[in-house]
């Protein structure tokens, strides 16, 4: 199958019902189950853009292998101008959310084919594993499949002492046995955003925890993919932030809830095709670095922060020319700020794919300092955005009637005493609802922790790029400096 439809893509969803729990009730479809529905509807107008006749030949490319139209996230980039054309597609479908939606498509599809195109990475654990990770690959790409995956083993407790990878597996994702149809893995992990509206979940080390010696730790050391509805395999939902509002009251929770999960495994089988390295603790640490998926994904992370600036300058802007306070000195030091963080994020993307290089594995690989830097900031940028729209929208967004209030007895009154000297009352409630859904609903607090925690931890962060960042150069030019005579 070509590139999808989003028709195509909901009726893969209710052909394959995945094994999805949301407030105690199982869910038996969730391209209408409320709560998900939404969130699926528009994953599935993503998908319809590829068709769109004013998005198309920018959405797809000619596939190697069928010479039918993919997903033009799935290129494996050889040239800087391939970079630049996987990042146009990638902005329409983060423009299209607004940045709302983290886990498009997208995200997975650079991932693996970063995977594919270092699959030699692969074949030093296992021969076989160098083809499965390609097959694979190729089959999502082919398929135009919508991938989740997980990385975070829960805990029982964070105390330093339970800070090494010796995981129990009463409460960490383990290989159990290996059988010769495939791995038998157990076990529970955090947090497969999108999962429930996924056709596929792959599961790999986690970049940011490296597990240790240990004797058993080849229990842990693994990477895999397997379709969403393979037994044993259950997905539990956080609470719907769409809360089957309409778009006036809710406009963002009510169209973008990707939805998080927590994934558990009884004794999935992982077919041995299905597999991408296994037991070989040094290989599972390095994967991500030394694949490029980091750099990879953070193309797509970049170029979604940036959809995210522009929405939140955009509504901050027609907030201030709503209300009138255009001209408060304070208040134009908030945009600023909000200014400087866009421009900040457009800047770190543009250097990510000049200075773009080719990696060992023959492909083009966006500059690993300009992406970690702008991942970095942004865990501290969007909180403070939040923030900035709760400051500019101070009363405006408490007072804020329903839509169905408008049609009620107190109608009148509102309309009357609600309007502004740029605004009427309606458009004035309309627009402070989606400020209030994006800075301080259940929603918006979601995009907030969302920003904090999925990159990482941020003090981690810092000394991995610390690690990453060669100064040596300009402590040569500090030394010269304080060598000269005059």
């Amino acid at each position: 199958m070509p590139a999808r439809t989003g028709e195509q893509y909901l009726e893969g969803l209710r052909a394959r019902p995945i094994e999805v729990y949301l407030r105690g009730e199982k869910v038996e479809d969730v391209t209408s189950f409320k709560g998900l529905a939404n969130g699926a509807r528009s994953v599935a107008g993503l998908y319809d853009m590829q068709h769109d006749p004013e998005y198309r030949d920018e959405m797809v490319y000619t596939s190697p292998t069928t010479g039918d139209p993919v997903g033009l996230s799935f290129l494996m980039p050889r040239t800087i101008e391939d970079l630049r054309r996987r990042r146009i597609m990638m902005a329409h479908w983060a423009e299209t959310s607004y940045g709302m939606m983290g886990r498009t498509p997208d995200f997975l599809n650079v991932s693996i084919m970063s995977m594919a195109g270092a699959g030699d990475y692969f074949a030093r654990n296992r021969p076989e594993f160098k083809q499965n990770i390609i097959n694979y690959y190729e089959y999502v790409r082919e398929n135009d499949l919508t991938l989740t995956h997980t990385l975070v083993n829960l805990q029982r407790n964070r105390r330093p002492a339970a800070t090494s990878r010796h995981y129990s597996t009463s409460v960490a994702m383990a290989v159990q046995k290996e059988t010769d149809a495939g791995l038998i893995v157990r076990g529970p992990r955090v947090l497969a955003t999108l999962g429930p509206l996924s056709d596929e979940i792959a599961v790999y080390p986690v970049r940011n925890a490296q597990l240790a010696g240990s004797e058993d730790a080849w229990r842990y050391a693994f990477a895999f993919s397997i379709p969403c509805d393979t037994p044993g395999l259950r997905f539990l939902c956080r609470e719907s932030f769409d809360l089957d509002r309409s778009t006036f009251d809710h406009p963002l929770g009510s169209r973008f809830e990707e939805m998080d999960a927590i994934v558990f495994m009884d004794d999935v089988l992982v077919p041995w095709e299905r597999v991408f390295l296994f037991g070989d603790v040094e290989l599972a640490n390095g994967l991500s670095p030394e694949t490029n998926q980091y750099n990879h994904s953070g193309h797509q992370v970049v170029t979604k922060n940036v959809a995210k600036c522009e929405f939140v300058l955009g509504v901050a802007s027609l907030m201030v020319r709503t209300l009138g306070s255009e001209a408060i000195p304070q208040l134009q030091a908030l945009l600023a700020e909000l200014i400087e963080n866009l421009e900040i994020m457009k800047a770190l993307l543009l250097a990510a794919e000049t200075q773009a290089e080719l990696d060992e594995w023959g492909v083009m690989c966006p500059a690993l300092i300009p992406i970690t830097v702008a991942r970095n900031l942004f865990i501290r940028m969007y909180p403070r955005m939040a923030e900035i729209i709760q400051l500019l929208g101070s009363s405006s967004l408490m007072a804020l009637p329903s839509e169905v209030d408008f049609d009620g007895p107190l109608g009148e009154e509102i309309e009357r005493y609600l309007d502004t000297d740029t605004a009427s009352a309606r458009e004035r409630v309309q627009l402070f609802h989606l400020a209030w859904d994006l800075a301080c609903s259940a929603f918006g607090s979601r995009q907030v922790l969302y920003e904090r925690y999925f990159q990482g931890d941020w003090m981690r962060n810092a000394s991995i790029l610390w690690d990453r960042y060669d100064p040596e150069e300009l402590v040569g030019k500090v030394q010269d400096f304080l060598s000269r005579q005059r």
